[in-house]
């Protein structure tokens, strides 16, 4: 897999991440009340592939329902650039529409359905996998 260097953050600044992945990411809509209501789109990395360079401090982490994913968002403007998702705690879901212009070469959009979340789990056959670490073309694991 082509693998690119990412930078993005939340709307004031405060919170910036680089992440490393595909230039052209494979982004999730889904319906589940959060995300409807957050209009949240977002692509699912590794943890390896994620790094947080500055505003821990200025996150602040909502859950609910099985309080496995952690919504985390800018204390200053609110935006959730960046969460752990229910369908992958061992990665991170990415909002492509907080990344810097410049890196991203496709975007393909998939309906996930979040209303019925088990039996939508349980049909796609790849989600889980999207958070394992990837073997990269010198057949290492991790961005380089």
């Amino acid at each position: 897999m082509d693998v690119v260097k990412h930078t993005g953050g939340c709307h004031c600044g405060a919170v910036r991440f680089e992440v490393w992945t595909s230039p052209d990411l494979h982004v999730f809509h889904c319906n589940c009340s959060i995300c409807t209501k957050k209009q949240n789109h977002h692509f699912i990395v590794p943890k390896n592939h994620f790094t947080l360079l500055q505003g821990s401090d200025n996150l602040t982490i909502y859950t609910f329902n099985k309080h496995v994913a952690k919504h985390s968002f800018c204390k200053t403007c609110g935006v959730q650039s960046f969460y752990t998702p229910r369908s992958n705690p061992d990665g991170y879901g990415v909002a492509p529409h907080c990344l810097d212009p410049g890196t991203v070469r496709s975007v393909t959009v998939e309906k996930f359905c979040g209303e019925k979340w088990e039996e939508s789990m349980k049909a796609h056959q790849s989600i889980r996998d999207m958070s394992r670490p990837v073997t990269t073309q010198l057949g290492e694991t991790g961005p380089e």
